[in-house]
């Protein structure tokens, strides 16, 4: 096995540590009565290393780092051991709800790059097209398709590395590494539940390892999960009122903010190895499926635009099913030709007028007039979901010829679907012919990676042999929108186009056009996609790069890469990177690293149509759409083609060993150019929105604003990482490990100009981009552990934050810092059976209450860092064979 070993260490790319030593390290130290240096694989082409000798951070994660936890979502497990890694729940955020947007370092969740095994991972076919500010637009991976069981371990590597592994890593690199184990496995089951009684998870996971022949591995595991959801709502007021007036509105709460649920959450990975004499041939991949559901805003039932009112709930919306018998319904629009009230309304029916109850026994009495009132009489909650799955396959080999040039070939595809559904809604334009569930059609993405890898050590004189490392990469992206069902994109009778030639009172006539009876276009909420908005696009690139490392002198490293690629749609980069750790001695070291980076637009970005619905600046719901950058609407406005996002990345740090003390501190600073973003709101003009409609866009039809991609800013993201261990001898019998881990980061928009007329951000924006996520984070762990039993306590602090409920700056919360406490207690009641109790945020604390509670619904600000969910207390049974 030493070549399978050798190859798995060495071909990947910065070797890195932090100490951040897992019960089980910990343990097999004692065992072994010696220290255990952990090793990295990411980010270097040579030979992997300990963290004292690498010129750039990496956070190393065990896998019990993650199964020691409460939670059984991977975003949510890496938000607690990695401070300067970000995750909230994303309540009523459209697809975001799905696969949550995550960030690494304070930018956005497709500025980090994801590798499983140290191979490029794939993205969700999701957008984040409500991303709280900081996340709009983003397209990353899911990585919350990875079970806790797979892992081995966690890189996470805190530095610019376009120069070396191509576009995204501009944050830095997570490389989630599988377990190899040839023999034994686990088995294990979780329960938890929130105090207040909702959000039960339900967990059952599994990992076995067998041996593949005399000199190979392979390895399954798998998990099942579900989660309730919960409800940290209040009751709205407008829904109170129409409660006290006798009107049945959805009780308890009319909008519900909190966790989704998530139903038959099935994940299934295999990892394989095998030493073939020469090499090793390897294979790895994943199958994984699950379904969200959450809930959306509630429509009031007077006022809600489009569906009962045009006029914020003045009059009442009346329909007519046939517009051309002749007959005016009570309320609605006149379609006689030749009366003077041609295409206006006729007596317009006034909510709460005297005449109400009347008109509306006589609508009702009519089959062709109606009122959605007489299907949702007191409003009704949207429900919006999604089935997602997730697949891929890697494969390649690698080895070592007799010269000693070593070689890494591989081939990975990866395919990521999201098909959304919406129900207990409308298409207000079908009237009462409207189905109330609808299926939205989907987003598939698509990606191909071809890799070479070579790598050759040449004797220059220098302290070590000089490691050449070049390689070639190609890619294909391809972003795919299917068509839904035609109810949830039809233009229904109520809201089709229409001309009349209307009699002036000097006998000439008018021609009114474009006239409709005002209801909305589509699935109330999110919009199905038309064939018209539906098509598949792709892309490629080639990559070439070349690597250097060298230990000058035995106590200087330096490093160079260089890195050239060409896409299909917007040309060629090119990017670089140098690094270098000095050793003052052997326990104090300074590294440095510059680089510049870049990140490539995606597919989806490019090409992307959806429709929305938002709260705008005065708290009204309204249809918000996304169109291309290169729709003649948009170049109207600024649009344009989209290019790259650049960077500029410098690190620099220490790492010290002060006795049994071991501490790393490191500053990073990165600029960010031509930020790839969705753009402010845009008023859609009646010309622009017939212009729209002549597209094929049908919810152009009652479409308030719209936006698109855009490369418009300037940012400059700076911050500090520390991260201390200290071993302590408590017991003669026993291991106790004290860490340290904590992380300011500040981001500034450097080129914002509000008195800019062609300025696309806006003041809210930036307020978001800054401060949105809090600047300071940390956490203080506790760990002991005994021939049979284990203790862990956790520390997390939280700095203050800001939030514009509802993405609007007129709904502002300021909320302070936070603290909260875990606690988790194992036993081993027999040899190989581990029983473990614990609890996350140990004290039910919450964040600062949401000052407009009661206007939407929400009880806390919904991007809080620490989540609103207060405290959870589960329990797990683990068997190890």
């Amino acid at each position: 096995m030493d070549i399978m070993k050798k190859f798995l260490l060495g071909t990947s790319c910065v070797a890195m540590t932090v100490a951040l030593p897992s019960v089980a390290s910990a343990q097999d130290a004692d065992k072994d009565n010696m220290a255990i240096e952990e090793v990295v694989v990411t980010g270097s082409r040579r030979a992997a290393r300990s963290a004292a000798d690498t010129p750039a951070p990496v956070d190393v994660i065990s896998g019990d780092d993650f199964a020691n936890q409460g939670d059984g979502d991977m975003s949510n497990l890496l938000r607690t051991v990695v401070p300067s890694y970000n995750v909230n729940a994303q309540p009523i955020s459209d697809a975001a709800t799905l696969v949550r947007p995550a960030n690494l370092r304070g930018l956005a969740p497709d500025q980090t790059l994801v590798l499983l095994n140290g191979k490029r991972r794939h993205r969700a076919a999701v957008i984040a097209f409500l991303g709280g500010g900081i996340s709009d637009g983003a397209q990353g991976p899911d990585i919350s398709v990875i079970p806790a069981i797979a892992l081995k371990k966690v890189e996470v590597l805190r530095d610019g590395a376009a120069a070396q592994y191509g576009s995204d890593a501009i944050a830095g690199v997570m490389n989630f590494v599988l377990r190899d184990d040839a023999e034994g496995g686990t088995v294990e089951a979780k329960w938890g539940s929130t105090y207040e009684g909702d959000g039960d998870q339900r967990q059952l996971s599994a990992n076995l390892g067998l041996p593949l022949g005399d000199n190979g591995f392979v390895n399954f595991s798998a998990e099942w999960r579900e989660q309730d959801p919960t409800s940290r709502s209040v009751q709205r007021d407008d829904a109170q009122a129409l409660i006290d007036a006798g009107i049945p509105a959805r009780e308890p709460y009319a909008q519900i903010w909190g966790q989704p649920e998530v139903r038959d959450d099935w994940k299934v990975f295999i990892n394989a190895g095998i030493n073939t004499g020469k090499g090793e041939a390897y294979m790895f991949g994943n199958y994984a499926e699950r379904e969200v559901e959450g809930g959306f805003f509630f429509r009031h039932p007077d006022t809600r635009g489009g569906v009962y009112s045009a006029d914020g709930g003045v009059t009442r919306l009346v329909g007519d099913m046939a517009p051309d018998d002749g007959v005016t319904c009570p309320g609605g629009i006149n379609f006689n030709p030749g009366e003077l009230t041609s295409g206006t309304v006729a007596n317009p029916l006034v909510v709460g007028s005297d005449t109400e109850a009347a008109m509306l026994a006589q609508i009702a009495s009519d089959p062709n007039c109606f009122v959605f009132n007489e299907m949702f009489p007191g409003g009704f909650t949207p429900q919006f979901g999604g089935k997602l799955n997730d697949a891929s396959i890697a494969m390649g080999y690698r080895g070592e010829m007799d010269s000693g040039l070593a070689y890494d070939v591989s081939m990975h595809v990866g395919r990521n679907q999201s098909d959304f559904f919406i129900n207990n809604t409308v298409n207000a334009s079908l009237g009462s012919a409207t189905p109330n569930n609808f299926d939205l059609g989907g987003y598939v993405q698509l990606e191909k990676n071809f890799n070479l890898d070579l790598s050759y050590p040449i004797d220059v004189g220098f302290f070590s042999d000089l490691n050449i490392a070049g390689g070639f990469e190609w890619r294909e992206e391809q972003f795919e929108a299917s068509t839904g069902q035609p109810e949830s994109f039809q233009i229904g009778v109520l809201a089709q186009r229409f001309n009349i030639d209307q009699l002036q009172a000097d006998g000439s006539t008018v021609t009114l056009t474009n006239l409709s009876q005002g209801f909305g276009i589509g699935s109330n909420g999110f919009s199905g996609f038309s064939p018209n908005v539906a098509g598949t696009w792709d892309r490629t690139n080639i990559a070439l790069y070349l690597d250097m490392e060298a230990d000058v002198t035995e106590n200087l490293i330096m490093g160079a890469a260089v890195r050239w690629e060409d896409y299909s749609d917007f040309g060629s980069t090119t990017n670089f990177k140098v690094s270098g750790l000095y050793k003052v001695s052997d326990n104090f070291r300074f590294r440095s690293s510059y680089s510049t980076g870049f990140r490539a637009p995606t597919v989806g970005q490019s090409q992307i149509v959806n429709v929305s619905t938002v709260a705008n600046a005065s708290g009204d719901l309204v249809q918000q759409g996304t169109i291309p950058p290169t729709n003649p609407v948009s170049l109207a406005v600024g649009g344009a083609a989209l290019t790259p996002e650049t960077s500029d990345s410098f690190t620099f740090g220490m790492a010290a060993d002060l006795g049994d003390l071991s501490l790393t501190v490191d500053y990073f600073n990165i600029k960010v150019s031509d930020r790839i973003t969705q753009s402010a709101d845009n008023e859609l003009t009646e010309a622009q929105r017939l212009q729209l409609l002549e597209e094929g866009v049908g919810f152009a039809g009652d479409l308030g604003t719209f936006r698109f991609y855009v490369n418009d800013f300037e940012t400059r993201t700076q911050g500090v990482d520390v991260v201390a261990t200290l071993p302590i001898d408590l017991t003669d019998t026993g291991s106790t490990t004290l860490s340290l881990a904590g992380n300011y980061t500040k981001t500034k928009v450097l080129s914002f100009d509000p008195n800019d007329p062609n300025e696309l951000l806006d003041a809210c924006r930036v307020r978001q981009l800054e401060d949105n996520l809090p600047s300071t984070r940390g956490n203080v762990t506790f760990n002991h552990s005994e021939s049979k039993w284990r203790f862990l306590a956790r520390g997390n602090y939280y700095g203050k934050f800001f939030e514009a409920h509802l993405d609007s700056c007129g709904l502002p919360i300021d909320a302070g810092s936070e603290i909260t406490f875990d606690v988790e207690f194992g036993y081993n009641v027999m040899e190989n059976l581990e029983v473990v109790v614990g609890a996350n945020n140990l004290f039910d604390n919450y964040p600062d209450g949401n000052p407009f509670a009661t206007g939407w619904g929400a009880k806390y600000p919904v991007t809080a860092p620490m989540g609103f969910n207060g405290g959870m207390y589960y329990v797990r049974a683990r068997y190890s064979f």
